[in-house]
């Protein structure tokens, strides 16, 4: 008699699969793609929710929260979000900012050092941005 062991024998496959089924049809986050074209599936990639399990009440938000902030700046686009109720609480990443590892919006900054600019690109998050003097890319 030899007993073999698998994961099958210790896991029950039904209770992980509802439990999978139920968290993404229940999840005020979860969401079908929209694949009608590779533009609006880029963009649907890209969004950003303050609202949610964790976040912000659709009903207490107010305008402070909705407004642009200035760490935003290269971060967050300020311009594409919907209308209506929803305005300011889903956002869209900028074209270049990237989320680092600790999940903070970074945007590309080039540095200049003693009056000369240098070609290196360097993402900063907006706590280390505070360290450097910024100025306008005009």
């Amino acid at each position: 008699f030899f007993f073999f062991i698998f994961p099958k024998n210790f896991i029950n496959s039904k209770i992980i699969t509802a439990y999978f089924k139920n968290f993404f049809i229940s999840n005020p986050l979860s969401q079908f793609m929209n694949q009608n074209n590779l533009l609006s599936e880029i963009t649907h990639k890209r969004r950003i929710s303050a609202l949610g399990p964790g976040g912000l009440i659709l009903e207490r938000a107010g305008f402070e929260v909705r407004d642009v902030h200035s760490t935003h700046y290269g971060r967050i686009c300020p311009i594409e979000t919907p209308e209506g109720p929803n305005i300011g609480l889903i956002n869209s990443l900028s074209i270049y900012s990237q989320i680092n590892k600790y999940g903070l919006l970074e945007t590309p900054y080039r540095l200049v050092k003693n009056g000369i600019l240098n070609n290196k690109i360097c993402y900063l998050s907006s706590i280390e941005e505070e360290k450097f003097i910024i100025a306008q890319a005009n």
